[in-house]
């Protein structure tokens, strides 16, 4: 077996031993990957924070039958510094590690798209020139739409009739039209809809004069979305600050 190179977003690590760490990569050829890395807990290794999650970058590898081991390290992106000084920042970005590696499928399953998803998104929140939970919201649309399952926005769900439209059923795939609208589908202000429109599109000018409660309301349904597919609610979702009464938002949207 060869030694091999590539780049990478740690999405977590835990203790290995009195010296070592394990630590869980998403790659941009080869996937998730895990890794033990040697010695990193002693105050002179040469790896150190490195390897710390949020870190973006350029490792060597060595293959291994269950885990592979770290032989080299470079730091190509410092996200994690920006990251953890904010608690805001940093429990929106737990959320955008969770979701990538829930995602990213079965080990060593190329996802380069979703890497470049994730990486995007670490910097933009560390960067903090938009508002972090906008920043989690996108990534959320980006990467539902990289699985398959990015709800409908302005066509129906179901027939595929243009929109816009009024109501939104999780269950259905996002928005439905009036003829196919399932008993129990929520019925969401409009700027909700252009929300989600902007967000999945990168249209971060319209973003800016949507209301805050829209905003907000987006958020719910996107989170809820992605849990519904997952069929598991994600650890770290609840923990996310919302501007608004900066009260924490577990995307819970009720139907009715």
């Amino acid at each position: 077996m060869q030694l091999y190179r590539d780049h990478a977003v740690v999405l977590r690590q835990h203790k290995l031993g009195e010296a070592d760490r394990i630590v869980t990569l998403l790659t941009r050829q080869h996937g998730v990957v895990r890794a033990v890395a040697k010695g990193v807990r002693r105050t002179k290794s040469k790896f150190g924070a490195r390897l710390e999650p949020f870190a973006y970058v350029d490792i060597q590898l060595y293959p291994g039958r269950n885990l592979d081991t770290v032989t080299q390290v470079h730091t190509v992106e410092a996200f994690a510094t920006a990251i953890v000084a904010d608690y805001g920042r940093y429990t929106t970005a737990c959320a955008v590690l969770e979701t990538a590696e829930r995602l990213a499928g079965e080990e060593r399953a190329p996802v380069p798209r979703l890497h470049t998803l994730t990486a995007g998104a670490l910097r933009a929140i560390a960067a903090g020139e938009r508002p972090h939970e906008l920043v989690l919201d996108a990534f959320l649309l980006r990467a539902m739409d990289y699985a398959g399952w990015a709800p409908a926005i302005d066509e129906c769900a179901r027939c595929a009739t243009p929109g816009p439209h009024r109501a939104f059923h999780i269950g259905a795939g996002g928005a439905v039209c009036v003829h196919c609208r399932p008993a129990g589908a929520a019925t969401p202000a409009p700027a909700v809809f252009d929300q989600l429109f902007a967000l999945r599109h990168g249209r971060w000018d319209r973003v800016a004069d949507i209301p805050e409660s829209a905003r907000r309301q987006a958020g719910g349904l996107i989170a809820a979305h992605l849990q519904w597919h997952l069929e598991r609610e994600l650890r770290t979702l609840p923990l996310v600050e919302r501007s608004v009464g900066g009260a924490a938002s577990g995307g819970r949207v009720t139907e009715g």
